[in-house]
């Protein structure tokens, strides 16, 4: 790496320290020629292959405020979107993989916006999964019933087909 202050081309890694979030390091360095010391910051790059083709970087911020027109009037805070964007970077650099396509990124947005708000996330899902009709927002609710039944029978020890019949 080339030193900043001299451009020298060889520097000597001093120290390194994994971020506070896990998806970078941050190194010290030190160059041989003028002596002088540096930091750098490695992350491991993530691209988007959006729907024209065009390749571009990751962003959390894209995340956040994407999501945030979905959260508009809901109790939703910034610090929730935060949390929501760093989840959705994680599951997205789970799969491995240098370059993932925009409509995985809207998929990976889904279930921890349901965890954060129904409601933004249907309206997340709303414009995402383009509803058409009225139809599409009763078969998004009526899924999230379904799983709140679920969910509520679980609680209680019982079949969650059990609580249909009685």
């Amino acid at each position: 790496m080339y030193c900043p202050f001299c451009r020298h081309p060889d520097s000597r890694v001093i120290d390194s320290r994994t971020s506070d979030d896990g998806l970078s390091i941050r190194r010290r360095r030190q160059c041989p020629e003028c002596g002088r010391r540096f930091s750098t910051t490695e992350t491991a790059s993530l691209n988007i292959i959006k729907r024209s083709g065009v390749v571009e970087p990751f962003s959390r911020e894209k995340i956040v405020s994407g999501v945030r027109k979905a959260c508009q009037g809901r109790p939703v805070t910034d610090s929730d979107l935060a949390m929501l964007a760093q989840k959705v970077e994680e599951t997205i650099r789970q799969t491995g993989a240098s370059q993932i396509e925009a409509n995985d990124i809207g998929l990976a947005i889904l279930a921890p916006l349901r965890e954060l708000d129904e409601v933004a996330y249907l309206r997340f899902a709303s414009v995402y999964q383009a509803f058409d009709s009225l139809e599409d927002f009763e078969t998004a609710i009526g899924q999230l019933r379904t799983e709140h039944a679920e969910a509520d029978a679980q609680a209680e020890g019982l079949d969650p087909g059990a609580r249909a019949e009685s």
